[in-house]
């Protein structure tokens, strides 16, 4: 009886672990998300407060994403080098600092400079949640982890503007609604350090191997930079970007989009991105499953792409009345969000053994990328009252991302077969 109990508690162990590994990395990657949005729902505001124009705050969000970006692939290798957990808490600490920054701005410099720390925060966050995910949990359970971390995205991003908003307009003050995220970055910072084993990769990972083995691995390559040449990473990269520009689209400037198309009040029409984010995270549910069990997982991601792309297509046209094409704009998320596990998967399955930071750290750079080049054309768009070419434009990025994914998964099967036939 005694060795069953043990028995019960050795196997259920690992659940548990896996839980609390999988649920802190999910809430350090939804304060990332959020702090994505941390200014463009206070956009209204701050062009009153300040004298800006569209074009200058989308130059805004690009420098977030210019610095996310560039750090994001140099935050790879350290990662590598030092450790995920180290690197996780300076970025939360980014994160204070940006939220302290923008509530005590004083012009459009002080935006700016609030903008560069809250992307220097959010550099490192995917090639850290993944090193952490892919060392810590089991294989079992890897794809319902990447679920929980893609939810956890959304949900950081459905959150934001509802915050900042309700703060906003509860106080009277943006600048409030500012302090209050700081402050929701410094709750998860305490979060973090209080239960920092459930997160160190270096004294554990999921196989139970040493990190001396995945250290041998790395050095055994005939260069930190070898994994460049491999162009499943630039597709993967090129897939995030476009994927991205679309994402983009919708965040920063849907709202008053169909604001301005359908007349419908700004009140109802902020709601689209919360929408969009709350239906990519019900898609990711059901992603989580399918990226467990599908091996092809470049036509999970193809379909769904294509459904959000049409939907997004079809708000362009400004045939539908206003309820329906805010219902629809943001139900397109759901496609959006049942491939994001099988992108994940499918990423993971193209990083070569020991290469996990720098790996993740470029092809998710492509998201900043596509952040930073989109803003500030989408943001001219605006500007030109070219309003319905918002939707359009996202909805063509997503058909080109669809044509990187696909060439991954090409390439992954073709490798699939080789190997067979060689063995």
């Amino acid at each position: 009886m005694r060795s069953m109990t043990a028995s019960v508690i050795a196997s259920a162990a690992p659940e548990r672990r896996d839980a609390r590994t999988i649920g802190l990395v999910g809430l350090a990657h939804g304060s990332s998300h959020f702090f994505h949005l941390l200014l463009p729902p206070l956009f209204p505001w701050l062009i009153a407060e300040f004298d800006t124009s569209y074009s200058q705050l989308g130059v805004m969000v690009s420098l977030f994403f210019i610095v996310s970006g560039t750090g994001q692939m140099l935050a790879g290798f350290l990662v590598d080098k030092v450790g995920a957990q180290r690197v996780l808490f300076a970025a939360l600490s980014s994160f204070v600092v940006a939220g302290l920054l923008a509530a005590v701005a004083q012009n459009y410099a002080m935006l700016l400079a609030a903008s560069f720390f809250a992307g220097l925060g959010n550099a490192p966050f995917h090639p850290v949640d993944f090193t952490i995910l892919n060392k810590r949990v089991t294989a079992k359970n890897i794809g319902h982890a990447f679920s929980v971390h893609g939810i956890s995205g959304n949900l950081g991003w459905a959150m934001a503007p509802v915050f900042m908003l309700g703060i906003t307009t509860w106080t009277g003050s943006w600048r409030i609604a500012c302090v209050c995220g700081a402050v929701f970055a410094a709750t998860v910072l305490l979060t973090m350090w209080l239960n920092r084993r459930w997160l160190d990769d270096k004294a554990f990972d999921a196989a139970g191997a040493n990190t001396k083995a995945h250290a041998a691995a790395a050095t055994s390559a005939e260069s930190p930079f070898a994994y460049l040449k491999l162009p499943a990473v630039w597709m993967c990269f090129a897939f995030f970007f476009f994927s991205t520009v679309a994402l983009s689209a919708i965040q920063n400037y849907a709202s008053t989009a169909l604001h301005l198309m359908y007349d419908l009040p700004l009140t109802q029409t902020a709601l689209v991105v919360t929408g969009f984010m709350l239906c990519g995270a019900l898609g990711m549910v059901g992603g989580g499953f399918l990226a467990q069990r599908v091996q092809r997982l470049e036509k999970i991601i193809a379909t769904f792409l294509l459904i959000a792309a049409a939907c997004l297509a079809i708000v362009g046209t400004g045939w539908l009345p206003g309820t329906a094409a805010l219902i629809l704009a943001s139900a397109a998320g759901f496609g959006h969000g049942l491939a994001g596990p099988s992108r994940d998967m499918l990423i993971k399955r193209a990083t070569p053994s020991g290469a996990t930071g720098r790996v993740y750290g470029t092809v998710y750079s492509g998201l900043d990328t596509g952040f930073a080049v989109a803003a500030p054309i989408f943001g001219w768009m605006m500007d030109q009252q070219m309003h319905s070419q918002v939707f359009f434009g996202a909805a063509l990025a997503l058909a080109v991302s669809v044509l990187a994914a696909s060439a991954v998964g090409v390439q992954l099967h073709q490798k699939r077969i080789a190997v067979g036939a060689a063995a």
